[in-house]
This record gives structure tokens, sequence and C-alpha cells, in this order.
């Protein structure tokens, strides 16, 4: 059995859905794992142990449909300082969109570092609806997703797996609004502020 880095590319990492989807992850691998945040001030400490680890999940967030520049830059730093022993590269990719496929392009960037670097591409797993998924009745749909992602790297398998709440369109728009709405109550922040740009403020 291997060991598994687990990092989380998201620049809300310790407040994040991020963090949540590792939980679970850890949860269902049967490898020891250990899970680290990428920081503006970590990427050396991070490559330092990156050698110790046959496996590397990165966990994040979509961003303006590309990576999070949280972990862009820590890529930059990988390529600049390369481990001595490569680590094969799973993704684990969540988006607030209900389509899945919202994910496309930013898994086909990390496939194109990991080619360009010399790093063995592992299993994908892209969530559709993950800003809120896992505080509905669908969260088993993420955690179905995530323990057959745990269980392809557990066996070195090289699966591409996608997830999202079973609901259309419409009733996806009606239960996103009533969970932004709610969101926006616990800041003070009222949905028809949401709805211009008085959110904003006068600057």
């Amino acid at each position: 059995m291997g060991k598994i880095m687990i990092l989380n590319g998201s620049p809300r990492a310790p407040k994040s859905n991020s963090l949540r989807y590792a939980e679970l992850f850890m949860k269902y691998s049967r490898q020891a794992a250990d899970y680290y945040p990428i920081t503006k001030t970590n990427h050396s400490r991070l490559l330092e142990k990156m050698a110790g680890y046959s496996d590397v999940l990165l966990v994040f967030p979509l961003y303006a449909d590309a990576l999070p520049v949280s972990l862009l830059n820590f890529l930059k730093s990988l390529e600049a300082c390369p481990p001595p022993r490569k680590p094969v590269v799973s993704i684990l990719i969540n988006c607030g969109f209900l389509e899945h496929t919202q994910n496309e392009v930013a898994v086909r960037m990390l496939e194109l570092f990991c080619r360009q670097n010399g790093y063995e591409m592992g299993s994908v797993l892209m969530l559709g609806s993950g800003e809120a998924i896992l505080d509905t009745p669908f969260k088993y749909v993420a955690a179905r997703a995530i323990r057959k992602l745990a269980r392809a790297v557990d066996e070195g398998s090289r699966l591409r797996l996608a997830a999202t709440m079973p609901l259309g369109p419409r009733l996806f728009k009606m239960a996103a609004t009533v969970y932004w709405t709610r969101y926006g109550q616990r800041f003070g922040t009222s949905k028809k502020q949401m709805q211009t740009m008085e959110i904003e403020g006068d600057d």
C-alpha cells in the first residue's frame, strides 16, 4: 500500500467545502493519508514532503472556469522544484454549477501540467453542485462518488468519475435560491441586496 498526500487548493481551505471532501476521502481510503492546505508560505515545506508519498490528491473548487490562484502558484513552485520521486496525481474538483462538465477545462489544465512535467495521472472526480450538495439530502451522491474515487486511488486505477445533484435545471435553480438566501441571511444580507449591486457598497 502507498501513502497519499492530500492538498487542498481552495483559498478558503480552513472553512472550505474542499476540506469536507478531503475528510470524506480519508474516511473511505484504506491507505495512509495526510492532509495539507496550500498557503502562500508553505510551498517549500510541501515540496520537501512530497517525495515521501506515492500519490497526491488535489482537492479544489472551480474558480472562473479554471484553477484557484493558490493552486496555480503552487504548481509554479512544483514545476521549478520537482520531487526526486514523482507521485501519481489524482483530482477531486467541485463547482457550484449543476453540470459537472463545467470542471472539464480545469481538469484538462492539470492533465497538461502533468504531461509536460512527467507526472502520471491517476483518477479524476468532477462534482457538480459542489457548493451545496453536502448540506442537502443528496449528500449521499457526493459521498458515494468519493468512495469510488478512494477505491480507485487505493487500487491504482485510472477512472474518470462525475456526480451532481439528481435535479433538473428548474428544481436546481429553486433549491439554489433557497440556499443562497439562507446563506446571505447568516451575514445580514437580504435576498433583495443580493439581486442588486447594493451588496457591493458605495466604493
